[in-house]
């Protein structure tokens, strides 16, 4: 039956990698759709490509997400499901109303709540979920606003000494690259922190030692996989809100700017182990391109219910996850996760077709969609 229990964990630990890429999609190619640097069909393509490959590039984060977040030696099957089951009830919810939040803190969210509801606060590592997520992620939305202010004002220099249409071509390209690059590091971030979780429940299981840390083959290609089919879906909704409404129409210098700046950020966090959020760091760089841009006037509305869902991610995934707990402790370790997840996914597939009837109504969506070469 514990083999019964891994399975449906690892099923929920894929989905909630699927929920992350296409909750994500928006971070790399958001503003490259929008100033239609790319079609959309490619640059969904291109960014699933590109999560696909940075998911092998690193075990650094993975190794973060397994270890450094909860109690190894207190975890269980059954409060990794409640905390994966908080983590994609956040996605989705904030999915569904368009907020680009960040899934990597749903997930670290609904661990710790799942975690508080099943053994307390001494199952948390509190000091590595400040040294490793909340402080690094409050210095990387800053600094990413920040060098893409600068960034985009430097690309407006340039834009009005060579001429408007050659440095829009030129930054459409340079979109191409930097885009790139957010895909990729968004591989090596966040399809990590799943493998993570499942190091963690193999561990848990028996299956690993948790003295000798490794991320199985198998689990990175089906964590790899997962996330690559999530962003080739394409979160339109964020990526309307990220490419259209923060900033109003987004244009070349200001989306090549706000990529490269995130980028080296989330490539940087990779190599040293932090699991930023992705989301975060770019959304504080779109911010930061449209302060630049100057005559471009940011949408603060949009950017306070953005901070106001940051906030709110980390305890409202682990209120969903300790709910979950209780329900699975009511029911048993192996008919709770099982009852729990089928009606977890029949929620969330009535919540994809509700979706997908609003969105086929919706002009602004249609016109990303729609986006030519």
């Amino acid at each position: 039956m514990n083999d019964v229990l891994l399975f449906v964990v690892v099923g929920a630990a894929l989905a909630f990698d699927f929920t992350n890429g296409f909750h994500d999609t928006a971070n790399a190619m958001a503003t490259t759709i929008a100033t239609r640097a790319l079609p959309a069909k490619q640059a969904l393509g291109l960014a699933a490509s590109l999560n696909f490959i940075g998911a092998f590039l690193s075990i650094s984060v993975a190794a973060t997400i397994a270890s450094g977040i909860v109690d190894q030696g207190q975890i269980a099957l059954p409060i990794i499901f409640a905390g994966l089951l908080g983590a994609i009830g956040f996605n989705l919810t904030t999915w569904y109303l368009g907020l680009p939040s960040s899934s990597s803190h749903a997930l670290i969210g609904g661990m710790v709540g799942a975690m508080l509801a099943a053994v307390g606060s001494g199952g948390v590592e509190w000091s590595g979920i400040l040294e490793k997520v909340l402080i690094p992620g409050v210095f990387a939305v800053l600094i990413a606003g920040g060098v893409a202010v600068i960034g985009t004002k430097v690309a407006y220099f340039f834009l009005r000494r060579m001429g408007e249409g050659m440095a829009t071509r030129g930054y459409r390209l340079g979109q191409i690259g930097s885009a790139s690059l957010v895909s990729l590091g968004h591989g090596t971030n966040d399809a990590q922190k799943t493998m993570g979780i499942i190091v963690l429940a193999l561990v848990a299981n028996g299956n690993l030692s948790a003295d000798n840390f490794t991320v199985p083959l198998w689990v990175k290609v089906s964590c790899a996989t997962a996330i690559a089919l999530g962003t080739f879906m394409g979160g339109w909704r964020i990526i309307d809100t990220l490419g259209k409404k923060v900033t109003g129409d987004i244009t070349p210098p200001q989306g090549f700017s706000a990529e490269a700046s995130g980028a080296t950020l989330i490539l940087g966090s990779s190599y040293f182990g932090y699991p930023l959020s992705t989301t975060q760091v770019v959304s504080g760089a779109v911010v930061g391109s449209g302060i630049g841009r100057g005559e471009s006037e940011v949408n603060w509305g949009i950017a306070g219910r953005m901070g106001i869902a940051w906030l709110l991610t980390i305890p409202g995934a682990g209120a969903v996850a300790a709910g979950a707990y209780g329900i699975v402790s009511v029911l048993g370790d192996t008919a709770g996760p099982i009852v729990v997840g089928g009606l977890a996914l029949a929620g969330s597939v009535a919540l994809f077709l509700k979706t997908r009837r609003e969105d086929s109504a919706d002009a602004s969506l249609n016109d990303l969609k729609a986006v030519p070469a």
